[in-house]
């Protein structure tokens, strides 16, 4: 995302803990890898929209199997110059006036919350501003859309969504500001599943007060499940003994949390059913098709459905887990690694994606 930024003339300066962005006229020529990175790939070439000049958007492999369709058509739909042969995916060439008219658009959200916020964080820099209406009628991973207009919010934009299925955000001259990141609560999620799979206790630190994040929910997910968890001064606190009870659980709005969840589930005392994860077939890999290959291979009784998984757990055995270069079934591995004697994660340097250093941490939580 840095050197994408970098690459359209935004400035970006990092000292420590502090980060300042810098703004700049946009501008190309500019080729920007996304990898296999769904926030650059779809935040990112509506971005590159309100440029001046050539845009050039490529990845990995994988990339070019990803739905990023629905923003292409959108941006069309405004009147942005795109070259993609076709194919409504990567790679692709954005021609760029150096402006966006905008106005109304339809798009089809359901594969993905990105689709949406891509367009929202981009609309208060369009000339008529921007009104985007969901055909689909479902909307995965909602809470994002709320994170994304709660930030809109603190730069001087604002979002009215009195309508069903739409928003509508009118051109606003952005301020800058000062703002703490909150850590990402997803990625405590292998951490906190640590004390269900062998008991004991563990403090996640900088747990926040209040937030919006998807992510607080492993709280309640994880008490269901058989944890004692409460926030304490030194951050969250989670306790188990070391049983873990099945869960039937819809995940739709949460549904990274899906791999760690899924490997608890298989370790528990009672079947689980996890719904609502159809869009996960999307991410990284098709999440869905590679928990039940790999609990599978391990001995877990896994049913496969179109947007859930059964799981009914089993004795399982030693084995390599693949994590199809996911940082979620990188961590997934890890936590089935707790209880089953022999376990190799494939790849774990994956998890390089969202958390710097987990193999580091991850000994550091064992070794106590």
């Amino acid at each position: 995302m840095i050197k994408a930024l970098s690459s359209l003339g935004v400035r970006i300066e990092i000292q420590g803990d502090i980060w300042q962005v810098t703004p700049a006229p946009l501008r190309g020529p500019a080729a920007i890898d996304v990898g296999n990175a769904g926030t650059v790939m779809r935040f990112l070439p509506p971005l590159a929209s309100l440029a001046q000049g050539l845009i050039s958007f490529d990845g990995d492999p994988r990339s070019h199997q990803r739905p990023l369709g629905p923003v292409i058509k959108a941006l069309e739909g405004l009147g942005v110059s795109i070259e993609h042969q076709g194919r409504y995916g990567l790679p692709l060439i954005i021609n760029g006036a150096g402006y966006v008219n905008g106005g109304m658009v339809e798009i089809d959200a359901s594969a993905s919350s990105q689709f949406l916020s891509s367009l929202l964080l981009v609309a208060p820099a369009m000339k008529q501003g921007i009104t985007i209406r969901n055909i689909s009628d479902s909307l995965p991973s909602r809470p994002h859309i709320e994170m994304t207009i709660a930030m809109l919010a603190q730069y001087g934009a604002a979002v009215d969504t009195s309508v069903a299925k739409q928003w509508s955000v009118k051109p606003a001259q952005l301020s800058g500001v000062d703002l703490v990141i909150e850590p990402d609560l997803s990625n405590a999620a292998p951490f906190m599943a640590a004390p269900l799979v062998c008991g004991g206790e563990v403090i996640i630190k900088d747990w926040p007060k209040e937030t919006i994040q998807p992510g607080d929910r492993l709280r309640q997910i994880f008490s269901d499940m058989g944890g004692e968890i409460d926030l304490v001064d030194q951050g969250l606190r989670v306790r188990a003994s070391g049983e873990i009870r099945g869960i039937d659980i819809d995940l739709g709005d949460i549904g990274e949390l899906t791999p760690v969840v899924a490997a608890l589930a298989s370790l528990a005392n009672s079947p689980s059913h996890l719904r609502g994860i159809g869009h996960l077939r999307l991410h990284e890999t098709d999440r869905l098709s590679a928990l039940r290959s790999e609990l599978a291979s391990l001995g877990s009784d896994v049913i496969e459905e179109d947007s859930a998984l059964r799981i009914n757990p089993k004795p399982m055995k030693a084995g390599v887990f693949h994590t199809y270069e996911d940082h979620r079934l990188a961590t997934a591995g890890a936590v089935i690694g707790l209880a089953v004697k022999g376990i190799e994660v494939e790849n774990i340097e994956t998890t390089r994606k969202t958390i710097t250093d987990f193999p580091a941490l991850w000994s550091q939580l064992l070794n106590g």
